[in-house]
């Protein structure tokens, strides 16, 4: 029988383009083609990437050469995976974080998560949008724009539905069959926030878990790369593969004895019989009747696979006012630290620069306006001032010790269950925990947010636990998926 590859293509996993390449009806220079042509005819519209790696299809012949001479480096082999525009990569890709200030930067060395990818064998499709300096520039900034790539949008429904940010491209891209998986960052929601709303897995892992070298900042305390898939089984398959210990990355020294090479393992849908999940109905007052419904619908699905709910759990720190300033101060540090080791040839090495910059061009740098830019740059950059650490404190005091970590040890959890990222990812941050959000269905109307967005189309729904405790949020991950299976391509780019 002979297969129609532009459709195997939609939706296919990474067992699956494995299987293939194996079985010899499908090569990884094919799969990058069948991506390629996916993007030359949906991209136009989506903006979901910046740029294509020019040397996407020799690499993946190179590949394909040594898999017929020594065969797989393992389930990455030849898969096309994309990489969010603030990640490094030293190859013939730009790393700009989505501005027209860094839109000719090349990174003089891999990331540590670029470097992992390409040694398991990926290959690096290209880069893509996202919003612009992980939406640390402009408190009016929509999600997914930068002046650099414009806006991305929804395929779910374009120019109607949110997208999310700060990962916009990365969700927009996978959501969209453009590439087999991707990389995004997360600060607070950035990769949780975009996953949801384009029916993708995304795990946002604990701190220390994968490095951040190489990746442009926010803050130390609670930036992270994480995968986005369409499948819990690829995404554990990328956390495999970039998690471990890094001598650039002082964090992961804890985080080594933690990490595994291989997450598929804890694929074990039969865990959620035995699993108890906490409802924290405070972060459910707000939503709309179309999205409530959506969550009481995955709490009946996992009452129905065997596990017990605890509802309601309260958390010690439901009432908190929380602030930003751990943003704020650590935003100039880390980013004057990058931006001086970039090449002579780059117009900025500070923040103070580039917002001289950004006023220079104007026109088309500040479409949004560099608010939060400027609210930054009034810090010292030395870390030292009494706010910053009285909020750093509080934060890994109340969200994690007093706050995620009370709850479940109170209720004796295994994880907490949210809508999206309606508050926990925020908590999550805060502490440093894991997160990981599964396709949970959509909200049929919805409302208009006070945003100005929509609130209906694809939710995610999200499991919180602990630090370190990844293996536990997949099996929970893949047992509500295997349960449900929500997922399913946005019909206008089939």
């Amino acid at each position: 029988m002979k297969i129609n590859k532009r459709k195997w293509i939609i939706e296919a996993d990474i067992f699956g383009m494995q299987a293939a390449m194996e079985e010899g009806w499908l090569s990884s220079e094919e799969l990058v083609t069948l991506y390629l042509e996916r993007i030359g005819t949906h991209d136009p519209l989506l903006r979901s990437l910046l740029e294509i790696n020019p040397d996407a299809i020799d690499i993946a012949k190179a590949l394909d050469k040594e898999r017929g001479e020594t065969g797989s480096r393992g389930s990455l082999h030849g898969i096309p995976i994309l990489l969010k525009d603030n990640i490094d990569t030293r190859d013939r890709l730009h790393t700009s974080a989505g501005s027209v200030a860094l839109a000719n930067s090349y990174a003089a060395e891999d990331s540590a998560v670029a470097a992992r990818l390409r040694a398991a064998g990926a290959v690096i499709l290209g880069k893509t949008n996202m919003t612009e300096w992980a939406n640390f520039m402009s408190g009016s900034m929509w999600a997914g724009y930068s002046s650099r790539g414009g806006q991305t949008l929804n395929p779910y429904g374009p120019g109607e539905l949110f997208i999310g940010g700060s990962s916009s491209g990365s969700a927009a891209a996978v959501a969209a069959n453009l590439g087999a998986a991707a990389i995004g960052t997360e600060t607070s929601g950035s990769i949780i926030s975009p996953a949801c709303q384009t029916a993708l897995v995304g795990i946002k892992p604990t701190i220390g878990l994968v490095s951040r070298a190489g990746i442009i900042p926010i803050t130390n305390s609670q930036d992270t790369a994480g995968p986005m898939a369409r499948t819990v089984t690829d995404a554990a398959i990328l956390l495999g593969v970039i998690a471990g210990a890094d001598e650039r990355d002082e964090a992961t020294a804890a985080g080594a004895r933690h990490a595994q090479q291989d997450y598929t393992s804890f694929l074990d849908a039969s865990y959620l019989k035995q699993a108890r999940i906490g409802i924290p109905r405070f972060y459910y007052k707000d939503l709309d009747e179309d999205r409530l419904a959506v969550i009481e619908r995955a709490i009946e699905a996992l009452k129905e696979s065997g596990a017990a709910i605890i509802d309601p759990v309260e958390l010690p720190c439901e009432q908190v006012d929380w602030d930003w300033h751990v943003l704020r101060y650590e935003f100039k540090r880390y980013l004057n630290d990058y931006l001086a080791k970039l090449d002579e040839s780059v117009p900025v090495h500070s923040l103070q620069e580039l917002i001289a910059y950004n006023e220079r061009f104007a026109e088309i740098a500040l479409k949004y306006g560099q608010g939060t830019l400027i609210w930054s740059e009034e810090t010292s950059g030395t870390l030292t001032e009494p706010e910053y650490m009285e909020s750093l404190r509080r934060n890994k005091e109340l969200a994690g010790k007093q706050g995620i970590d009370a709850a479940l040890e109170k209720y004796r959890l295994d994880a907490l269950l949210f809508l999206g990222n309606e508050g926990g990812d925020d908590l999550a941050a805060r502490a440093g925990y894991p997160v990981i959000t599964v396709p949970g269905g959509d909200a049929e109307q919805g409302i208009i947010a006070p945003g100005g967005y929509v609130t209906k189309g694809p939710q995610g729904i999200s499991f919180i636990g602990t630090a370190f405790s990844e293996p536990t949020l997949i099996k929970l991950a893949y047992g509500y998926e295997q349960a449900t299976k929500h997922r399913y391509p946005p019909s206008a780019f089939n």
